[in-house]
């Protein structure tokens, strides 16, 4: 064989164990990013317990009617819980949650919601008509499953509700064409693509919310409490605004505050989110107990700050199957006879002293040796829950993540003092690992003409 002849067989070899190599780290990559997706909208509970769900809550006389709407594909936590809470604690306002997924919905984190009305029930008169709609981020606001939804929103414009589409939210009201013509944003990481998919929408950055008309849009996520408290102002009187904003004690705002925030991008450090994406493996589990009465951003926060940042896997616990909310949110939890149920940690947000934890969920942790974090048990005046949950995270996982986290939900971070590791080294190791794993499948073709010739 000639010389050249050799050299072009070595080459195509290599290339042909480079092609493997990026086809096997390609492979990791894609396999992690699944499974990172199903953990954050698990499969929704679709049995009611056998005592079946409570009855939807009357309406009182004379307030205005906010439906929080639940995607069908799942909705992320915060942007729907947030604006709840925000309307819920106003008496000028009563808040109820619609969906076209029955008997229950899915948020991110791994949480289930019972809503208290479907699509047609409003449509039917047997439920308000909204005065406010409210439109959280889905995990599909292009699909087939949320087309009722995206008719269900059409029809209440049309019928004069104002809408407030939080964070990705934008996305599903841009596939309506409800914001066609009008100024609208997004999270950041967002925005860019929907400049190209959706021209026909004025895309801004760099505010917390941007109101045209009777449709307002958030920035990311925590936003949304944001935009909230600027309907509550405009709708309920800037004293209302103000008591209510007062008690969230969201850093930053203030009545008549800036808006403009900082006009976030894809930043280096932003590679510890991927890591934890496609690098799933090995994650704790944490395990999130639910007390009756606690608050909805009490709860919110940790499933939104582990799901963002994917640094351990979430599970509801509570003493039985359903948990109703300090505003009357109806949560699906396993309950905590469950002997299957596997955690490295339980933490029950929301409550100050040990005494208020359940019983029966007492002694379910003390049988499996768990310690009860009590993550809200030394919040300080004027500190938020979600200063908490990335304090803990930063503690449990790393600096790094936590910062990421924040940058990825929009929420303020000059207040933070986190303490913890530099940087997240579970994804880092499996990287090393996938990478030595993928120098060794270069070296196939190479090694399998080497036994061909033996």
């Amino acid at each position: 064989m000639k010389p050249t002849q050799v050299a072009v067989r070595r080459l195509a070899r290599r290339l042909y164990g480079v092609g493997l190599s990026a086809a096997w780290v390609a492979g990791v990559g894609t396999a992690g990013a699944v499974v990172s997706m199903r953990k954050a909208y698990p499969r929704t509970p679709q049995a009611a317990p056998a005592e079946g769900w409570p009855l939807a809550r009357p309406v009182p006389e004379g307030r205005l009617a906010v439906a929080v709407v639940l995607g069908a594909s799942g909705s992320v936590i915060t942007d729907a819980l947030g604006p709840y809470e925000v309307f819920a604690r106003s008496p000028a306002f009563f808040v109820y949650t619609v969906s076209a997924s029955r008997p229950t919905a899915m948020l991110s984190g791994g949480l289930a919601v019972v809503p208290d009305y479907s699509l047609d029930d409003v449509d039917a008169g047997l439920a308000p008509a909204p005065d406010v709609v409210v439109v959280p981020a889905v995990a599909a606001p292009n699909g087939k499953k949320e087309a009722p939804l995206r008719e269900w929103i059409t029809r209440r414009v049309d019928r004069g509700a104002r809408l407030l589409g939080v964070c990705n939210g934008s996305r599903l009201l841009a596939a309506t064409g409800l914001l066609d013509g009008r100024r609208a944003t997004s999270h950041w990481s967002s925005i860019s693509g929907l400049q190209r998919s959706r021209p026909q929408v004025d895309w801004v950055r760099g505010q917390r919310y941007v109101q045209d008309g009777t449709v307002t849009t958030t920035a990311g996520v925590t936003s949304g409490v944001f935009g909230a408290l600027r309907l509550v102002e405009q709708l309920a009187g800037a004293a209302e605004a103000q008591r209510v904003g007062q008690e969230l004690a969201y850093p930053g705002w203030s009545l008549h505050g800036p808006t403009e925030i900082r006009a976030q991008r894809w930043a280096p450090r932003d590679l510890a989110y991927l890591l934890a994406v496609v690098f799933p493996w090995l994650r704790p589990t944490v395990g999130v107990g639910l007390v009756e009465g606690v608050g909805e951003l009490e709860v919110a926060a940790p499933f939104e700050v582990y799901a963002s940042s994917f640094a351990a896997r979430t599970v509801p616990i509570a003493a039985e199957a359903t948990v109703t909310t300090r505003h009357g949110l109806r949560l699906v939890a396993t309950p905590a006879n469950a002997d299957t149920l596997r955690i490295d940690r339980l933490m029950v947000p929301g409550v100050g002293p040990i005494e208020e934890v359940d019983s029966q969920l007492l002694g379910w942790a003390a049988a499996r040796g768990l310690n009860i974090e009590l993550p809200n048990g030394g919040q300080a005046a004027g500190e938020s829950s979600f200063d908490v949950m990335l304090g803990d995270l930063a503690g449990h996982s790393d600096q790094t993540t936590a910062r990421v986290t924040a940058k990825s939900i929009e929420y303020p971070t000059g207040q933070l003092e986190l303490a913890g590791a530099g940087w997240p080294w579970r994804p880092t190791a499996l990287l090393a690992l996938a990478a030595t794993a993928a120098a060794g499948v270069a070296l196939l073709p190479a090694a399998a003409t080497r036994w061909n010739r033996r």
